[in-house]
């Protein structure tokens, strides 16, 4: 379409109402203690998720999303809202360090020319961010509050009495660091030794990072962790109040993975340690055949015997480059090796041989299960491989005998005990409860409750990220003061690993250097830091003096009276686990410390679908498939982008891209000028010689208030596909009609102003309408016009339609007959003849027969 004439001159009024936007500030959200501040105006604060301004910029897969929120935040500032939506970067992290190592520039030169791009291509689609509010993790004056939230939860420490994060001051025992919310540890960990640091799981590709595609190895480092663990039940709890689709709310919980159970002691052969096992089903206890450790437990060196040593360490050094997620849901051969070493289950004193299999992580439980392959289908396939012995212990309701079940099955459901002893016969619920009194009768083990989740490691080997506001000293860590922050990383020429755990903030031995006796932390937050809390600060962006004000705090959070600050929160499900449980988490700590008064972030989440490639495949520049707004707004303009990608299908649908959908909507843009421009004879774009204005007629007033209930409803529904057709349908109602009336643009502007802002403030600005369209009050529908009063019949003269009566429809025959005679085009048709018979079917039609 680049060579032919444009249907309308969206790139002449495109980039000029844009920069009008930005000079009139036109979408600032005024707050408490602002001159202009309205305390009586309804907040709606509705966040699209931090996006990471990468050097690729944007594809249209992103802007589906920041569409629907920007006609979300449009309409509710049309309907009176006072509405917060704003936009910043989550700029952070290892790609910007990759980068700067490999060209030389330093993260942050590449870091702001990717945000200027990213902020050009943002405002070219017409998005109506208070870009007053715009936040960078990157900036100092951002990252000081990261590091101040850092000290809360060093400062702070979870009292199980009242189940809240209180003060470290109010900690009576003897070890405050042992309880801090922020504490060292040492842990094994995903180390890359290529990239020079610590990597999440999800960041681990078939034993590789995912980043460059280096060899992974586990290996164990001292780390900062957060104590996220401590909130594992109030997390699960704070989901009950959220509206969130359930799908996610279920993957939280999974993740959390809390599980009732026993902790079970076993003791080893010939030797005074003895291991722990938690179980949620004690009642199988009989049927543990033999034990497996995590091959990094710490008991594996110990009691591995001589003559197994060797394939020990082997098996443990291939293990140590797998991901968790390898050792687990991708694990589909068992592996593992025998340590030479046994246990003596308590419940019989039988002694069970000790393995190491790669399906045990230190990171459930306590690093240890007890094996029970009647009944786990793990198990079962690990005993089954090597011929260990398979002993059934459960019974399936509809069983018949008690023998052991044959080794071709599993039974992993509830029934009934058999083959154990004083549980004979009980049925699991009962048994459960026997066997765990048992077990703390006897010493050897107590009831508790399991969580899958880990305490958050919170600490990077990277240069590009939030300095710690931790010193060193002797050994022991300190904190510094709130009046030294912001930590500020040195400016340092070298980013690259130093081939050690060491980090690259090791090599800055200036900044290195706190004091005489005292050096600074050298690892970095992980870029999770910054977007756990930056819907916070844009409530209160350019407050100096604290995170968020209490008034901006109550008004922006707090005043829906909802659990959640926040009313939408539109992203991607990339981040329904780990993002939204961090943010939730740190959340819950500031509200227990009086910081923030709500005690969730995110009262409503919604995930759009994935917009994918032409070819139907995820977009990338690999595929060579990708699809960027720049390319489509030369073609098509910015509200052609924005009205295809809601008018694909639902928003939280995955759909393929098509460039012929685009000229679809394009066209239909199109005909929405042509109802209120023409061209005239030089080619110039005037007012349309058929706007006149006159009153609608009962059948327009009827399209036009059906179009603003349906219009409002589903823009309040998320149904921007079907709003988008009555639009439509209301455009054809009207395009054909002459005169036009002007009354119809006053209506039809504003409603489609949130979708095609551009297009509209120009049809508003021609027509001489005052202010802006998209500061217009929302249109409101009269129910009693979409009432059909009257109906449509076609009259036919001798079996053919010459005229199409509008009448009332509680007309009687007589009525509708008479006026079907009064018609000049049935007149005219019957000129010259007498009228044999008029049948009239009501509702329907008028047949005249005439000879």
């Amino acid at each position: 379409m680049s060579t032919q004439r444009k249907q309308y001159p969206f790139s002449e009024f495109e980039p000029r109402w844009q920069q009008h936007w930005l000079e009139v500030d036109a979408f600032r959200a005024v707050n408490p203690g602002d001159a202009d501040f309205d305390a009586s105006k309804p907040k709606y604060y509705i966040l699209d998720m931090f996006p990471y301004p990468s050097g690729d910029g944007l594809h249209v897969g992103h802007v589906e999303g920041y569409t629907a929120t920007d006609i979300l935040a449009r309409f509710h500032r049309m309907q009176g809202f006072n509405v917060l939506h704003p936009m910043g970067w989550d700029a952070f992290g290892l790609p910007a360090e990759q980068y700067a190592i490999k060209t030389g520039q330093h993260p942050r030169v590449t870091t702001a020319r990717n945000i200027d791009n990213f902020r050009r291509q943002l405002q070219a689609v017409g998005f109506s961010y208070d870009w007053q509010r715009e936040v960078s993790t990157t900036d100092p004056a951002y990252f000081r509050w990261t590091q101040w939230i850092f000290l809360q939860l060093y400062n702070a420490w979870f009292n199980p009495a009242s189940r809240k994060a209180e003060p470290i001051s109010t900690y009576t025992g003897a070890d405050p660091d042992s309880v801090r919310l922020a504490y060292v540890a040492e842990m094994p960990v995903n180390w890359c030794p290529q990239l020079g640091t610590v990597l999440a799981n999800e960041e681990i590709v078939d034993g590789k990072s995912e980043v460059g595609g280096f060899p992974v190895e586990r290996r164990p480092l001292r780390q900062w962790m957060l104590r996220i663990t401590a909130f594992a039940d109030r997390l699960l709890e704070g989901l009950d109040g959220l509206d969130w689709p359930e799908g996610i709310k279920l993957l939280q919980q999974n993740w959390i993975g809390r599980s009732e159970g026993a902790l079970v002691r076993f003791t080893l052969q010939n030797s005074d340690c003895h291991v722990e096992v938690f179980t949620t089903r004690p009642d199988t206890l009989f049927g543990a055949t033999y034990m497996i450790l995590a091959p990094e437990h710490p008991l594996v060196a110990s009691l591995t015997t001589p003559d197994q040593a060797e394939c020990v360490e082997e098996y443990k050094a291939s293990v140590a480059s797998k991901s968790d997620l390898d050792r687990t849901e991708l694990n589909k051969e068992k592996s593992g090796v025998f340590t030479g070493a046994y246990a003596i289950n308590p419940v019989n004193g039988k002694k069970i041989p000790v393995w190491i299999a790669d399906y045990v992580l230190m990171g459930y439980g306590t690093g240890a299960i007890m094996a029970v392959p009647a009944h786990d289908e793990r198990d079962y396939e690990f005993a089954t491989k090597f011929q260990l012995p398979i002993l059934e212990v459960v019974q399936n309701a509809g069983g018949t005998d008690g023998t052991p079940t044959p080794a071709s099955s599993c039974f992993s459901g509830e029934g009934v005990a058999v083959n154990s002893g004083f549980l004979d016969g009980l049925p699991t619920a009962e048994a459960m409860q026997k066997i765990t009194a048992w077990l703390e009768e006897k010493t050897l083990g107590r009831g508790t409750v399991n969580y899958k989740l880990r305490d958050w490691l919170f600490s990077r080997q990277r240069y590009w990220g939030e300095p710690f506001p931790i010193v060193w000293e002797s050994g022991q860590h300190h904190a510094l003061s709130d009046t030294e922050l912001p930590v500020i990383q040195p400016d340092m020429e070298d980013f690259k690993p130093t081939g050690t755990p060491e980090p690259p903030l090791s090599k800055a031995t200036d900044w290195l250097r706190y004091s005489d006796k005292a050096q600074r932390e050298t690892n970095t937050m992980p870029q999770w830091a910054g977007s756990c809390w930056y819907y916070l600060r844009f409530c209160d962006a350019a407050n100096s003096d604290k995170f968020i004000g209490t008034e901006s705090d109550q008004y922006w959070m707090a005043q829906s009276g909802k659990p959640g600050g926040v009313d939408l929160y539109v992203g991607g499900t990339e981040h329904a686990v780990l993002h939204l449980l961090y943010a939730r988490f740190w959340h819950k700590v500031l509200h227990d410390l009086g910081h923030v008064a709500t005690p969730e972030p995110f009262q409503r989440l919604v995930n759009q679908g994935m917009i994918l490639g032409p070819d139907g495949q995820k977009m990338s520049k690999s595929r060579g498939n990708v699809v960027t707004p720049d390319s489509v707004i030369s073609e098509y303009g910015a509200d052609s982008l924005r009205l295809y990608e809601m008018f694909m299908g639902p928003l939280e649908q995955m759909k393929p891209w098509s460039t012929k959908g685009v000229e679809g909507v394009y066209r239909f843009l199109a005909r929405v000028w042509r109802l209120a421009m023409e061209e005239n004879q030089e080619g110039q774009w005037i007012l349309s010689r058929d706007l006149a204005e006159i009153p609608l007629n009962s059948q327009q007033l009827r399209t036009a208030h059906a179009t603003i209930k349906k219009v409002t409803s589903d823009i309040r529904q998320l149904a921007f596909n079907t709003a988008i057709s009555q639009m439509m349908v209301f455009t054809n109602e009207f395009v054909n009609a002459k005169p036009r009336p002007i009354g119809s643009l006053r209506i039809l502007i504003p409603l489609l102003s949130p979708f095609a802002p551009h297009l509209a403030e120009e049809i508003w600005s021609r027509l001489g309408f005052s202010g802006l369209a998209s500061k217009q009050p929302w249109p409101t529908h009269d129910e009693s016009l979409l009432v059909e009063n009257e109906v449509e019949l076609a009259v036919q003269v001798n079996g053919k339609v010459r005229e199409r009566l509008v009448i009332s429809k509680d007309a009687t025959k007589e009525e509708i007959e008479k006026a079907a005679l009064a018609s000049e085009k049935v007149r005219e048709a019957t000129t010259g003849q007498s009228i044999v018979k008029v049948v009239v079917v009501l509702g329907k039609l008028v047949n005249i027969v005439a000879k």
